[in-house]
């Protein structure tokens, strides 16, 4: 992972990948982790993402990572909320009522500084890191949430076309990656509208990995 290529994507605000309303996939199938109210949901690389604002509306509390400040910065901002900012080993977590984010590298934070978590939900994580990284990222994600149940939603489309990020992670591949620990469901596929840049069709697939 480039982290300089992520910190020149927030600092210019070339975030195409930052939806514009809660990701209707989500919507659609968080039931599926059958979640008690006050459940807290694990959001990795969460940026400044709509859908962490739709779990805290549903009453969930959230906790995330997300390697860029700004980001974070801008989330809480946006929600409204000043948070308490401390520094957790080679991390900074941000802390308000129902929400804390750790701001740093993900394979920096440890399943004891996160805590116990009821389920992870994936939605630009997977698909943000290439092919060399997805391995680590599936374990250390699993690991880190003491194999909660989780919520991943995948781009697919013709990786020829297009170089990533967002990377193509077909069926296979989620198969592969979390085939070993979990029970994989393909729950739904969706079209992306217009496809990406209006010229290449994609879809997103969501998947519920038990």
């Amino acid at each position: 992972m480039d982290r300089d290529f992520w910190h020149r994507k927030w600092a210019s605000n070339e975030i195409g990948f930052h939806e514009g309303a809660a990701n209707p996939l989500m919507v659609a199938h968080i039931g599926r982790l059958e979640l008690a109210p006050g459940s807290r949901v694990f959001v990795p690389l969460c940026g400044k993402s709509l859908d962490v604002h739709w779990l805290l509306a549903q009453g969930y509390r959230v906790s995330g990572v997300e390697l860029s400040q700004l980001a974070v910065d801008q989330l809480f901002a946006d929600l409204g909320v000043a948070p308490d900012v401390s520094v957790a080993a080679e991390l900074l977590h941000y802390r308000a009522p129902g929400i804390d984010i750790f701001v740093g590298d993900l394979f920096a934070l440890s399943a004891s500084m996160l805590g116990a978590v009821d389920a992870v939900y994936d939605r630009a994580a997977l698909v943000a890191l290439p092919e060399a990284m997805r391995a680590r990222y599936a374990a250390h994600v699993g690991a880190l949430a003491a194999r909660a149940p989780q919520l991943l939603i995948c781009y697919q489309y013709d990786q020829a076309l297009m170089a990533g990020p967002p990377f193509s992670v077909g069926d296979d591949e989620v198969r592969q990656r979390y085939g070993h620990a979990y029970a994989v469901t393909l729950l739904d596929k969706a079209e992306v509208a217009g496809g990406f840049k209006g010229r290449l069709a994609a879809c997103e697939a969501v998947w519920l990995l038990t």
